[in-house]
């Protein structure tokens, strides 16, 4: 918790300060009493019964700073009783992992005196949001001086308020002391060693730490096959026939890291308390809009929207602008072959030093291209899975995952596609493989880090002074530390994160055996992004709340898919290579129908082995069995008793 930071609310009661609450400048009075009134309400009459006051104007305060910035928190009995509300798991006496009870709170093992210290801050600020997003419209036909700002009841109003632009933003603060101690030991110190999962995951929440997580299980798990493809590279890269035994490795390699992961991810999330936990009945995203109606599962009042209508947005609208994109991609990727063929054209005629280096040059300018229709392409499909106007937010994220990946697949791996399997030039698949893979680590690195960094210190010069001396020693004001994180970008998740790793695993899984050091490339790209990605959401994002997670959900199914493609390539490219053909030199058929077989007989052991390995290891197995078991009795006890009574008024 910020205990050199802390405010006064109305009542005269002294609390740190969690999470702040910006809305327009020009928010009319009676809005703001509101809103304020409910925040501040028992929750027995409807409201979050939170701690909010006024960001008091600090020394350095000019006319053009928005007096109507909010601070909120709660005191520790309130926080205690949401961490039971929102169904945090936290460690027993005995060791074991358990949903949290206010009632029975002495019984967990970090519980001591009056709670404080029990929660960590980003779940202090995860329980404020979750209470604050549960706000909702009671007999309030409007808000309050915005009499076309429509509510009705069971109505989020924060989320109205959002959607209407009102409310400007919500953000958790950073804790300064404590982000400077995970900054040392994250990424300020450079040393070989494993990044602290546990600190990240209590400063940032589950969701970040898993990311990270694989990240750098990523990175280990490719430290063989680069250590395989250096020696290849050296001493057998004119030697196509010795790379199907790289393939072969590919296909086992791409099955058994996927498989070990979720075993691994399963330990992080049973340690951190989301492995078991229940997830939260899922309200309407914030875009969502439709005729008001009855939801037939809650009861309450909300919109609905004729899924008949959404499906033919999908079909009629959605579909032939992704096939569209697609036919584009293909439109580009035929340029780029024309170019190929335009630079070994001039280099065969006279070959040179500098034609050498102009036959790189077109596999440079496709990737530059590459990267910039996947950027062009996400605001397109953002729009459209918005426009399909999706429920649920994980609904619209599946949508829009299924959208970018498809896109990206093809956009970054149909030319080696092409080249491996129509042109079967070995050669300028390792040239394009190579130049895509390099070009496309650069380009990601300075979007990814040295561009927010730069466009940060530009947009606020002096904003950038205070943020140094705020992560460093100096301390700041309450005011002027908000000041400072709400002119912050806001980290807008994990996607893209996930969608480069997804890329890169393709690049290797897929033709890294025509091209060894691919995976050495990605294990030094991966070092470099783990210091990158940790610096942005230290120094240059805003903190993003908290996300409990137990998996890293259907990016799991987007790389088990793609290792599925992998087990075919591979496959192919074996079944293409000299040293394989020579052994049916009268009968392609024959070689067809043995790579076929060859391949069903891959996909089919990798499903196996998907059976063999449990997702959750043994020992976490037996404890959720066990924790099972004793909800059941506990149940029983409950149950058994009320029963007897009923039969004793009955007699």
């Amino acid at each position: 918790m910020q205990k050199s930071l802390s405010v006064y609310d109305s009542d005269g009661s002294t609390f740190a300060p969690l999470v702040v609450i910006e809305l327009v400048s020009e928010t009319k009075e009676e809005a703001i009493a509101w809103l304020l009134n409910r925040v501040r309400d028992k929750q027995q009459d409807g409201g979050a019964e939170l701690l909010v006051e006024q960001l008091t104007p600090g020394a350095q305060g000019t006319e053009k700073d928005n007096p109507n910035v909010y601070v909120v928190g709660a005191s520790w009995q309130r926080l205690l009783y949401g961490a039971e509300d929102v169904g945090l798991f936290k460690e027993f006496n005995d060791g074991s992992m358990r949903g949290f009870t206010y009632a029975n709170k002495h019984n967990f093992k970090e519980f001591q005196g009056d709670g404080d210290g029990f929660l960590s801050m980003a779940e202090c600020q995860y329980i404020i949001k979750h209470e604050l997003d549960n706000l909702r419209a009671k007999d309030e036909a409007h808000v309050p001086g915005y009499p076309k700002m429509k509510l009705y009841p069971g109505k989020s109003v924060i989320r109205r308020m959002q959607s209407k632009g009102i409310l400007v933003q919500v953000f958790p603060l950073h804790e300064k002391e404590e982000l400077k101690r995970l900054s040392f030991s994250w990424f300020k110190k450079i040393k070989l060693s494993f990044q602290p999962l546990d600190d990240i995951r209590h400063y940032f929440g589950e969701g970040m730490a898993l990311y990270f997580g694989f990240l750098e299980y990523f990175t280990l798990a490719l430290i063989p096959m680069a250590l395989i493809g250096i020696p290849y590279y050296l001493f057998d890269w004119e030697d196509y026939d010795k790379f199907t035994v790289f393939a072969g490795f590919n296909l086992v390699w791409c099955t058994v890291i996927l498989e070990l992961w979720k075993r691994l991810s399963a330990s992080l999330a049973y340690g951190w308390g989301t492995l078991s936990r229940k997830k939260a009945f899922e309200e309407p995203r914030p875009g969502f809009h439709g005729v008001l109606g009855v939801n037939p599962v809650t009861g309450r009042a909300e919109p609905l929207y004729s899924n008949a209508k959404r499906q033919l947005r999908i079909y009629l609208v959605s579909v032939p602008f992704v096939l569209l994109c697609l036919y584009l991609s293909l439109y580009v990727m035929m340029i780029y072959f024309d170019m190929e063929g335009w630079a070994l054209m001039i280099h065969d005629e006279e070959p040179t030093f500098w034609t050498g280096l102009l036959l790189f040059i077109p596999s440079i300018i496709y990737a530059v291209v590459i990267e910039i229709m996947n950027l062009i392409y996400r605001y397109a499909a953002e729009f459209l899975t918005g426009w399909e106007n999706h429920r649920l937010e994980s609904t619209f994220q599946n949508h829009l995952v299924l959208k970018v990946l498809v896109f990206n697949f093809f956009n970054c791996f149909a030319s080696l596609f092409y080249i491996a399997f129509v042109m079967q030039d070995m050669v300028l698949l390792r040239q394009s493989l190579a130049t895509l893979l390099i070009t496309s680590q650069i380009l990601n690195q300075i979007m990814e880090a040295f561009l927010p960094y730069w466009l940060q210190r530009r947009r606020n010069k002096k904003a950038h002074k205070r943020m140094i001396k705020t992560m460093e020693d100096k301390e700041l004001p309450l005011s002027e530390q908000v000041k400072l994180e709400a002119d912050m970008s806001t980290y807008l998740g994990t996607f893209d994160d996930y969608l480069e790793l997804f890329l890169l695993f393709g690049y290797v899984s897929l033709f890294s055996c025509v091209y060894p050091l691919a995976a050495v490339l990605v294990v030094l790209n991966n070092v470099t992004e783990v210091y990158s990605d940790a610096f942005k959401m230290c120094k240059v994002f805003k903190r993003p709340f908290s996300e409990p997670a137990a998996n890293i959900g259907v990016w799991q199914l987007a790389f088990e898919a793609m290792s599925v493609i992998a087990v075919v390539t591979n496959c192919a490219l074996i079944g293409m290579s000299p040293q394989v053909k020579s052994y049916f030199p009268e009968s392609e058929t024959q070689l067809i129908m043995w790579v076929v077989g060859f391949e069903h007989f891959l996909l089919a052991s990798k499903f196996i082995l998907t059976f063999v390995i449990p997702d959750v290891p043994k020992h976490i197995q037996i404890k959720l069995s066990r924790l099972e078991f004793e909800s059941l009795e506990a149940l029983k006890k409950r149950v058994i008793p009320k029963n007897n009574m009923k039969g004793l008024q009955g007699e």
